[in-house]
């Protein structure tokens, strides 16, 4: 939007031509959301609690976790306006990637809204049942890698690109329908499982986003992807300012929701949260990368199937609670040292990712 406008803007002056380089819109994508949900969080929290939107807490978790009980949640919402409204500002509205991850975005945040809803302003325990949330999910995956196969305007569009190997792309043809499908709905889940403890699960999901401005901006970049022999995908660089999005979002989501938690997510946010950065590695060629990244978010989904395939088989649980992040806080880890030893180890993995770009 305001890109437009600096275009119209640079008939008059030169200097509003600034406005065109990605690098710096990237950069007040990141500043703008982080500023609407520093400025919005408190009033949106007040609502929160006014509006008795608080936290339930499980009877058989650990006892720690009881005082949250009360704590507002849904705060998830302040993630999507903040990003929505960096993205629209900053973003070039007639590139398709855009809209593809934006709306993607927002759709899995209305399936987590519908769910937060019922459970806690309806009060019904059961939230949105299983098999509708997995078939809304897979209805709006599905149909963002139908569009996404569909508007593809190269072939390296639907290639798997295979970290460390410059000279592999294995073509999929249709079967990247099915892989797109498999990874937006398998991170969102994943991002909901672990978003358990304050604060694990977003600065995770900030730190992959971060990695992925920078996916996003060599896969768009003719020179950068020539020299680092990565598919160049025209257009896709402007996903970098839907990423700086996130980054900021998240980050001022952070400052109320780092422990002790002022604030929840709710499934708003964390679904939501999971899809974006999802559809962003398949729109960036970049699955793989993305499950090297996101490890924790495998980790702890990992030991949520292990949990429940032992206990049907056997009747013994390998965890004393799953997702694992439960399990270490029944051992007796604080759950500060929990998140930020979670936090580390995304870290250590963002960087593996990112240097598998120069180790081809």
């Amino acid at each position: 939007m305001l890109m437009v406008l600096a275009e119209y803007l640079t008939r008059f002056h030169s200097g509003f031509n600034v406005f065109q380089y990605l690098t710096l819109r990237t950069i007040l994508g990141v500043l703008t959301a982080l500023f609407i949900a520093l400025w919005i969080g408190p009033r949106m929290i007040h609502y929160l609690a006014r509006f008795q939107i608080r936290q339930n807490v499980r009877d058989d978790g650990p006892q720690s976790h009881l005082a949250k009980a009360g704590t507002p949640t849904m705060g998830g919402l302040l993630i999507l306006v903040s990003i929505a409204i960096s993205t629209l500002l900053w973003a070039d509205l007639h590139n398709r990637f855009i809209w593809i991850v934006l709306i993607t975005t927002l759709l899995f945040g209305a399936i987590g809204f519908a769910d937060d809803y019922l459970k806690l302003v309806r009060r019904n325990s059961r939230g949105l049942v299983a098999r509708y949330k997995y078939f809304w999910q897979s209805l709006v995956a599905l149909s963002a890698a139908v569009v996404l196969y569909a508007t593809a305007q190269s072939p390296l569009e639907t290639q798997l690109i295979v970290p460390l190997v410059k000279s592999v792309a294995i073509e999929l043809g249709w079967l990247y329908v099915v892989l797109a499908y498999f990874v937006i709905v398998g991170t969102s889940n994943a991002v909901n499982l672990t978003d358990g403890l304050d604060g694990l699960a977003v600065l995770p999901t900030v730190m992959v986003a971060a990695a992925l401005v920078v996916f996003a901006y060599v896969a768009g970049n003719v020179q950068f992807s020539r020299y680092l022999a990565v598919p160049y995908i025209h257009g896709v660089g402007e996903v970098c300012v839907f990423c700086g999005a996130i980054v900021g979002a998240g980050l001022g989501f952070l400052w109320f929701n780092t422990y002790p938690a002022q604030v929840f997510m709710g499934d708003i946010g964390a679904l939501a949260l999971g899809a974006a950065i999802g559809t962003v590695a398949i729109v960036v060629r970049q699955e793989l990368a993305l499950l090297i990244m996101g490890g924790v978010f495998v980790m702890e989904t990992v030991s949520v199937i292990l949990q429940v395939v032992s206990f049907k088989l056997t009747g013994r649980r390998i965890f004393r609670m799953a997702p694992i992040h439960h399990h270490f806080e029944l051992k007796g880890w604080p759950e500060p040292r929990v998140i930020v030893r979670f936090w580390i180890i995304t870290v250590i993995l963002v960087l593996v990712a990112l240097a598998t770009l120069k180790i081809r």
